[in-house]
């Protein structure tokens, strides 16, 4: 018999190797992230329902209707005024209509933000202001069928934080279109073969 143990030269059982837990095993899941960005775009949201409602309000408690402070002829004043249209004094008396397109509307950005999920935080953001904006008007035209404006300009109609929330919403969303075709202008090759969604997650990297 040999003095010398037999070495064993096999390699591990798959088994073995598939058991092994990994070197980063204590790392944060992915669905980590997502419901962080998940809480702060319902926050956003939720954050302008609250003003707007607390404004309105406020205004309709502390002004008669159609009363200004300062006086009407300032070149901005605080007034109480009931808008039955959408924003801005359009579509003026269509509550019913409105009521139906702000209810998909409300709808559409919700499913727009969840599917597919949104990687640019500029996007999110937007859509947030937009979502809460759509619904604390929609409350005010299920309660009353019209809506308190009381930001008023002399060149301008009245408008409230609803109406301001989705304006910038707006404007957020045509500013990320413009920083996407920004990047395809500087970096042709790589917009040629990056999908949108990747195009979004490197912007917001940057």
């Amino acid at each position: 018999m040999s003095e010398y143990a037999p070495v064993d030269t096999d390699p591990p059982a798959p088994e073995s190797i598939a058991r092994t837990p990994p070197a980063n095993s204590h790392a944060a899941p992915a669905g980590g992230l997502r419901i962080r960005r998940d809480v702060w775009f319902f926050v956003i949201a939720a954050a302008v329902v609250a003003l707007d409602q607390a404004t309105k309000a406020g205004i309709r408690a502390w002004l008669d209707r159609g009363e200004a402070w300062p006086e009407h002829d300032w070149f901005l004043n605080i007034v109480n005024v009931s808008n039955s249209g959408a924003a801005f004094g359009m579509l003026q008396g269509q509550t019913t209509f409105l009521i139906v397109t702000s209810m998909v509307g409300v709808a559409a950005i919700a499913l727009y933000y969840l599917y597919p999920p949104l990687d640019h935080g500029l996007l999110r953001a937007a859509l947030a202001l937009q979502l809460g904006g759509a619904a604390g008007n929609l409350i005010d035209r299920v309660r009353s069928g019209e809506v308190t404006d009381f930001v008023n300009f002399n060149f301008f109609p009245a408008f409230n934080v609803a109406d301001a929330s989705i304006s910038i919403g707006v404007c957020g969303i045509l500013l990320f279109f413009l920083m996407m075709e920004g990047d395809h202008i500087r970096n042709p090759s790589e917009a040629a073969t990056d999908p949108p969604d990747a195009r979004a997650t490197d912007a917001n990297e940057r």
